[in-house]
């Protein structure tokens, strides 16, 4: 692992950037209000290639990696424009399917994935599991050559925007009789797949859903890889999702340590500028380390995944969430006092800040189910649980 970035990375980075730049906080903030969806940023991300450039050139992506996505998303949330379904629909999707799903899959799904023309959902929590999969009661029987899929899923985000959803059920296994994890694409027009929206107190474009699955009938290529390794699977995908949580939280603790920065440089008080103060200054430079800090943990995290080695991308995975997540959140409280009554207005674009880099904290795991990991696997502790 390199600590300098590479030509390429640098370039991508400046043009992803002035995509942000172009849009701005205004832009998403406004789709926000009107319940708009940011489709027009969606798809010039698409066309410029931004949204498939982790996935492989000859289904139409860039051929890059994690590390790429992660720099797509980190500018544009620095922007105040990060997009949600860029961690799910090419990071958690788009990697499944190309990691594990049949060449048919591929074709059908990964060249729109990779030009923002197909976006694609995940679905594993549910009102009764959350950070337990284990006990997912969503279960897919065989029916013929068909599968017959039942269950309910919540916090399910952009199915509204969604042509397809990525669920993970459960299975029999043939020799043990257990139900064990599997991973089927369903359509989002499917017979039988409804879903509700969930009303939260988010200024976001990008909304969360309960769905249903009355007896989903799906063929038998609905199912992704092989289903007495799902768990595995499942594990290489949500590597990503952590990768890309850390990257828009150091994103938006970014977008608010620039905004009081800015502001402590050119508010003056008794003839100084407020930055001058320590008391400004040092919790802004002590968020400063900290958000660096959790992303060399994230880039460690993309490095060594898209070396294809999922274990050992784990670790530092859920440490760079869990690290983004602590420095964004204190940034951006520290952003808010920065300003005084100036960081509640409308103006700044620092309130609506507050609820919506709270998320890092509890999506998509828990701080707490960080650190049980961390306990266990890295310190060898025992489980409480």
């Amino acid at each position: 692992m390199s600590f300098i970035e590479t030509q390429e990375r640098t370039e991508l980075r400046a043009a992803v950037a002035a995509l942000g730049a172009k849009y701005g906080q205004d832009y998403f903030r406004k789709c926000a209000a009107q319940d708009l969806k940011t489709t027009q940023l969606w798809q010039e991300a698409g066309r410029l290639g931004f949204i498939g450039v982790n996935l492989p050139e000859e289904y139409g992506g860039g051929g890059a990696g994690m590390y790429e996505l992660s720099i797509v998303m980190e500018e544009l949330a620095a922007s105040g424009t990060g997009l949600l379904m860029l961690v799910v629909s090419p990071a958690i999707c788009g990697n499944v399917i190309a990691r594990f799903g049949t060449e048919e899959q591929k074709q059908r799904w990964l060249p729109g994935l990779a030009a923002g023309e197909i976006t694609m959902a995940f679905g594993i929590t549910e009102p009764d599991a959350g950070s337990n999969s284990h006990q997912i009661t969503t279960t897919a029987r065989r029916d013929g050559d068909r599968w017959i899929l039942s269950g309910q899923k919540v916090f399910i985000s952009g199915v509204d925007q969604a042509d397809a959803v990525l669920i993970v059920g459960r299975t029999e296994e043939a020799k043990t009789g257990r139900l064990a994890p599997a991973l089927f694409i369903v359509p989002t027009d499917a017979e039988g797949f409804t879903f509700t929206q969930i009303p939260m107190e988010l200024e976001n474009p990008e909304k969360q859903f309960q769905v249903f699955l009355d007896d989903v009938a799906l063929p038998a290529d609905a199912l992704v890889g092989d289903p007495e390794a799902a768990l595995s699977q499942l594990f290489a995908g949500l590597n990503p999702e952590r990768i890309m949580g850390a990257a828009s939280a150091i994103g938006m603790g970014r977008f608010a340590l620039a905004k009081a920065v800015d502001y402590a440089k050119t508010r003056t008080v008794w003839k100084t500028p407020i930055g001058a103060h320590q008391a400004i200054a040092h919790p802004l430079a002590a968020g400063k380390v900290e958000l660096e800090m959790a992303k060399l943990m994230m880039q460690k995290a993309a490095t060594l995944y898209d070396a294809g080695d999922d274990w050992g991308a784990a670790e530092p995975a859920n440490m760079a969430k869990y690290a983004a997540a602590e420095a964004a959140t204190k940034l951006v409280d520290q952003a808010v006092h920065t300003l005084g009554g100036n960081g509640l207005t409308s103006e700044y674009g620092l309130a609506p800040m507050l609820a919506l880099v709270r998320i890092a904290k509890v999506a998509p795991v828990s701080r707490e189910m960080i650190l049980n990991f961390v306990a266990q696997t890295s310190l060898g502790l025992p489980k409480s649980y």
